[in-house]
């Protein structure tokens, strides 16, 4: 699959950094200064690319699990969507879940972003559902 992006940044178009890699890296594109992100702090971090992705695909924008792990910097709604009818800018929503305050520069790789195939489902209201062996247990009902 091809997809067509628009890169205002100056970096290089996302790529898969391994041969198996599921998710492309994102960069920040920061061409002014660097942004402090402070504990518990949220920001939307610009990427520079604009993207065309075919009908019955969406990007899901995921973490970098290195820096969840090491710095305590995540991705807030994730994974976040970028639906095929989107032509705006690819931003990054990062929230700081340490204690120490985070630097963000320019180039830095901030997210991971993954091409999947969707299905689109028609809602249909109905008064029961069927039996199931799990019924509602939900939330932890299988123990620890």
């Amino acid at each position: 699959m091809t997809i067509n992006i628009i890169n205002r940044s100056h970096h290089p178009l996302p790529q898969y950094e391994t041969a198996l890699s599921a998710g492309m890296d994102l960069r920040a594109y920061l061409p002014d200064n660097p942004v402090t992100l402070q504990p518990l702090e949220r920001t939307l971090v610009k990427t520079g690319l604009f993207m065309e992705l075919p009908a019955g695909y969406e990007a899901q924008i995921r973490p970098r699990s290195g820096l969840a792990l090491k710095k305590g910097v995540t991705v807030l709604n994730s994974p976040g969507t970028i639906d095929a009818d989107y032509r705006g800018e690819l931003c990054v929503l990062l929230i700081n879940l340490s204690k120490e305050p985070f630097v963000i520069s320019d180039g830095d790789r901030i997210a991971q972003m993954v091409i999947a195939k969707h299905e689109r489902a028609e809602c249909r209201l109905v008064e029961t559902l069927s039996d199931t062996q799990r019924g509602e247990g939900g939330f932890g009902h299988t123990g620890v």
